[in-house]
Order: C-alpha cells, then structure tokens, then sequence
C-alpha cells in the first residue's frame, strides 16, 4: 500500500472559501491553469490527493468546455451542491473575467509597441512549461494506474503523437485513446476482481 492511498484530502471550509480560492486561481492563471489548480489544491490546501486531482481533471477534460470551469463545477457541487458550483465558478470567472477586460481595453491602446508584443511571446513560452510541468507531476500517478505505467506512457506518447504531429483533433484524440484506455483499464479491473 503507498503512502497516497492513506493520504486523506480536506475540505473547503464554506462556500465562501470556495469562491475566495477558485477566485485567486482565476487571477493566477494567465496561460496556463493547470499547473496552478494542481499546486494550489493537491499541495497547498489538500483538497485533493494527486490521483484525486488526476481523475477529476481527466474527467473535466472530456466534458463539453473549459476544463478548470468543468473542474470548478464538479468540485463545488462535490462539497456543498448546486450552491458550491455557483460559488467555485462565479468565483473562477467574475474578478479574473472583469480584469481581462480592463486588459484588453488598455491592451488596444498600447498593441503597437514592441515590447508588448516581446511581453506575450514570453507569457507564452511560460504558460508551456507550465504545462510540462504538471504533466511530468501526474507521472506518480501512473504508477499506480491498473493498465499499468509502461503501458500508460505509450497511450500518452501516443496522444502527442496524435495531437501535435499529426494535428488531430482534441475530440478524436480523445475519443480513440481514450476508448482504448477506458477498455483496457475496465479489462484489467475486470481480470483482477475475477481472482
């Protein structure tokens, strides 16, 4: 047994934390989301285990929509119902929404200068390490996987290979690697209770 099956995962305290915390996620979450819900939840307030997280985000990615919106919703009603996915969404989405757009009305008057051009090269290239960064976090969950890690990297590596080199769409992607895992990890579920 590892150490994060025993971990428990707090709560949010009200539903006023919950729009407090899914409001600083939203002002921190220029570029890139993920990396920010993932230290903020799963390493500085527990709320979620890593494979906890590793789930609900894999579920709020196959879901019609924003993926942290879609986690925000489930997260919310997970913990204080319809009430507590209005506070975590509002909470994602009115502060960090009015503030890009008093962005985009300054951005207009300041778009020709060079260094603001340099400016969102830079956010961009951050926002992606952002991304390999929570994606090199989940590996730990993958050991843990039933199909297995070895087999878990080769359906990711298969995803890429998908998605960036061949330009898939994210819905097919996700419709055909995502049937394949979903058969093989019922497979082997299936295989191990049958023991």
């Amino acid at each position: 047994m590892s150490f994060e099956s025993l971990a428990i995962s707090k709560a949010p305290r009200s539903r006023t934390d919950l729009f407090l915390s899914f409001t600083w996620l939203g002002l921190q979450g220029f570029g890139s989301v993920l990396a920010v819900v993932q230290r903020e939840f799963v390493d500085r307030k527990q709320w979620m285990t890593p494979s906890e997280f590793a789930e609900e985000w894999a579920l709020a990615q196959t879901l019609p929509g924003p993926n942290v919106v879609n986690l925000s919703v489930m997260f919310g009603a997970k913990h204080f119902g319809p009430t507590g996915a209005l506070a975590a969404m509002a909470g994602l989405l009115v502060f960090p929404g009015l503030l890009m757009l008093a962005i985009v009305l300054s951005f207009q008057a300041f778009a020709h200068l060079p260094i603001v051009a340099s400016a969102l090269h830079g956010m961009g290239v951050a926002a992606a390490g952002m991304v390999m960064a929570a994606g090199w976090r989940f590996g730990p969950s993958l050991l843990q996987h039933p199909i297995g890690w070895p087999l878990a990297v080769a359906l990711t590596v298969v995803s890429f290979v998908l998605a960036a080199l061949m330009h898939w769409p994210l819905a097919h992607v996700i419709g055909l690697v995502g049937l394949v895992s979903f058969g093989l990890t019922w497979w082997r579920l299936k295989t191990k209770n049958s023991k």
